[in-house]
């Protein structure tokens, strides 16, 4: 991510958090206003009624009373009913530590020992690792178990000859609706009906556990009236199911992003290829009229080494002195080229130069000067042997007697 993008990303961020900071501050500061004034006057009006209670008294049996209930007491428990309600039973304790794991942590219901701490530590290091393996993989199942019904449900729409977009698209509203029926709703009306919850207390709570927000001040279970110890286990196997699949979701919407960000790149890369076209077209239409341009200057080049000038050949003897051979008029010796500064620097290139242009010359046919008959056959040329005649030998044909 670059710099701009991560700084305007973290600006945008910024403003949210200031703007909800705001909104939450409007709307719950007159409450707690409230709140403080009416616990001022139910202070005042007990220390009416009790003379004998001092108001240092009081206040530190508040305070000892605001610590109890921070460590887990219920001040509707006392000795004489529901003595055998615990915060720390098994099933409460197992709700706990799926908290922590989850990394909910409701609050509700903290930690007061030392060794207690300590444990949760290294119980949280190793348990929330784990548990995202568990969740990675109960999502993949999860989802993939929607997708196939959400599947045979496309396929009767195809059947219907519906538009194949129109039909992602009600596949990704039915993914969140059944979603939503099934891990939402439903949970809803189980916590009205189990806990006596309105309904907007029922999926506030649904929607902070399942965000993994947890503020604790509604937590399942947490009730004195609620008995059964297999209630918060079952509610732990909800969160279970309903983190899977809200992590299918976001894997899900991750996925369309990538998708949507590459064809993003692919269409503004075509587009970029598009604007180079054009700009080179109406380039060369302004270059031609205009008029062209002066070329730049060539590059120098090494002045390349002249051909040799050809051998001269001493002319074949007729087969016969009555057949005369036409021959051309003898050329004039081309005098030698004295070779350039730059045979001395690079003598390898140039005599493969001169041998390929040799070669090129005689496979060509080109017209070699004709040395006068009077003139001796060089050296180092080979004679070339004369046909032997005989008697009995016949003569060659075109050839007069």
């Amino acid at each position: 991510m670059r710099s701009t993008t991560l700084l305007a990303l973290l600006a945008v961020v910024l403003l949210y958090l200031v703007s909800g900071a705001l909104v939450f501050q409007a709307l719950e500061q007159p409450h707690e206003q409230q709140a403080q004034r009416e616990l001022g006057e139910v202070r005042e009006k007990f220390l009416r009624a009790h003379p004998c209670v001092s108001d240092q008294d009081l206040g530190l049996f508040i305070k000892e009373v605001a610590d109890a209930l921070g460590g887990g007491a219920n001040p509707d428990t006392n000795s004489t009913s529901n003595s055998n309600h615990s915060a720390w039973d098994l099933g409460s304790a197992f709700f706990f530590s799926g908290t922590i794991i989850t990394t909910i942590g409701y609050g509700n219901a903290a930690l007061r020992t030392d060794a207690g701490r300590l444990f949760c530590i290294f119980y949280a290091l190793v348990g929330i690792p784990l548990f995202g393996i568990l969740l990675a993989g109960v999502g993949d199942r999860l989802g993939s178990s929607l997708r196939r019904g959400i599947g045979h449900i496309e396929a009767i729409f195809l059947k219907w000859h519906v538009p194949p977009e129109l039909v992602r698209i009600l596949s990704a509203v039915l993914f969140l609706l059944i979603g939503c029926l099934l891990f939402v709703l439903t949970p809803t009306f189980v916590f009205c009906y189990v806990e006596g919850w309105s309904k907007l207390e029922a999926i506030y709570f649904v929607v902070v556990t399942l965000t993994t927000v947890g503020f604790g001040d509604y937590v399942a279970g947490a009730s004195p009236n609620q008995n059964s110890a297999a209630y918060q286990p079952l509610v732990w196997f909800w969160i279970l199911l309903g983190l899977a699949y809200f992590a299918s979701v976001l894997t899900t919407i991750g996925n369309w992003l990538r998708v949507v960000s590459r064809r993003t790149r692919a269409e503004m890369g075509g587009l970029t290829a598009q604007a180079a076209s054009w700009t080179g077209t109406v380039t060369a239409r302004v270059t031609q009229r205009v008029g062209p341009t002066a070329p730049p200057p060539p590059e120098k080049e090494r002045p390349p080494l002249p051909p040799p000038p050809c051998p001269a050949q001493p002319a074949s003897r007729p087969l016969s002195p009555a057949a005369p051979e036409k021959t051309e008029p003898p050329s004039p010796p081309t005098p030698p080229t004295p070779p350039s500064a730059s045979a001395l620097d690079y003598p390898s290139e140039n005599l493969a130069f001169i041998d390929e242009s040799s070669d090129t010359q005689s496979e060509r046919g080109c017209a070699l000067p004709r040395a006068p008959r009077g003139s001796r056959r060089p050296l180092n040329t080979p004679r070339k042997p004369a046909r032997p005649r005989g008697p009995g030998r016949p003569r060659d044909k075109g050839v007069p007697a």
